[in-house]
């Protein structure tokens, strides 16, 4: 039975590594097979790879078709799971 997440307004450290992966799962992404801090979104017009680093969550957006024109974002674990949600759903 998957464990209930905190707050959405809780900061990301206070969540426990699988309620990060209930969330990540939750938004659509899919966790990569062979690197397992990284997970996989597609929104359309974008996709992202989602990577868990050690000291924050670094999302590199690709728009479909023109991988010359990826962006990197990196957000801390400090910030709220509602924040980080919001801006990575944003997209590039």
């Amino acid at each position: 039975m998957p464990n209930s997440l905190l707050s959405a307004d809780s900061p990301l450290y206070s969540h426990p590594l699988p309620q990060i992966e209930q969330w990540l799962t939750a938004l659509g992404c899919q966790q990569d097979k062979e690197h397992l801090h990284c997970w996989w979104v597609d929104h359309g017009d974008w996709q992202a790879q989602i990577a868990l680093e050690t000291e924050e969550i670094v999302v590199c957006y690709h728009p479909h078709g023109d991988l010359s024109q990826s962006i990197t974002r990196a957000f801390k674990y400090s910030l709220s799971r509602h924040d980080v949600e919001a801006a990575i759903l944003d997209g590039p």
